[in-house]
């Protein structure tokens, strides 16, 4: 009878254990925001080229992470040149980091109390760690074109903390001329039911004179619910008459 007693209770305490975490993650959740369905940077809404519509005319502005007025240095100006210099040579290899956050491809963010991704249509996934966790030390770091994220929730803003993005400037065609030990902090906050505002501040010994702030915001698209994450095979990085085109699929 002692056995039994002693069993139920150990039961029972286990029982209650799970029902208790269980309680304790149904909670953490109702304190994060719904950021459910497909968001698209605010300026950057594309038409059938599937790039801003403004993209190569005399209207166009200067893609934000490529402003010559920002506080470039020496090197910053160089490489900002370079990339103007060579942009209808140069091959998309992906959106990268932090381009996708300031372009017309399509975000999803997925969000749990230990995790959010931020996933964009071009099956680039980024993971910002919510639960407490420092970045790993250099040496154990997992170098990607997305960086390392670390964040926390503020109430209802999110803060993303990102270091060791893989040559920031190689990837679009348009790519800010960062170096690789640049140091981005993010703030995004939902301020109506289809809006996130955010504001991205980059730190950049190498390229930059002083921390450079880039306003970002997002709206919620009523036209699509879902990403649709496919192979694809024409390719949309040629440039003819000073706009971008679909290259014909190759023989």
């Amino acid at each position: 009878m002692k056995t039994i007693y002693l069993m139920t209770l150990f039961l029972l305490g286990n029982s209650l254990a799970v029902h208790a975490q269980t309680n304790s993650r149904t909670e953490a959740f109702a304190q994060l925001p719904d950021w459910r369905g497909v968001w698209i940077a605010e300026g950057f809404e594309p038409g059938i080229s599937g790039f801003a519509e403004t993209l190569g005319t005399p209207d166009a502005k200067p893609h934000p992470l490529v402003d010559p007025q920002a506080p470039w240095s020496e090197e910053g100006r160089k490489g900002l040149a370079a990339m103007f210099g060579n942009q209808a040579a140069r091959k998309a290899a992906g959106w990268g980091f932090p381009m996708m956050m300031k372009g017309p491809a399509p975000l999803q963010f997925l969000i749990t109390p230990e995790e959010t991704l931020i996933v964009n249509i071009y099956q680039e996934v980024r993971h910002i760690y919510t639960d407490g966790r420092a970045h790993p030390p250099e040496e154990d770091r997992w170098v990607t074109t997305w960086g390392d994220s670390i964040g926390r929730w503020e109430g209802d803003t999110l803060v993303i903390d990102t270091i060791s993005v893989r040559e920031p400037v190689r990837f679009f065609q348009m790519s800010p001329p960062l170096s690789d030990r640049a140091h981005y902090v993010e703030r995004l906050r939902m301020t109506a039911p289809d809006y996130i505002e955010g504001e991205l501040t980059i730190e950049d010994a190498v390229s930059l004179t002083k921390p450079w702030v880039v306003k970002t915001a997002y709206r919620r698209t009523p036209n699509m619910d879902r990403l649709v994450q496919d192979t694809f095979d024409n390719d949309r990085s040629e440039v003819e008459d000073g706009a971008f085109t679909i290259a014909p699929a190759a023989p």
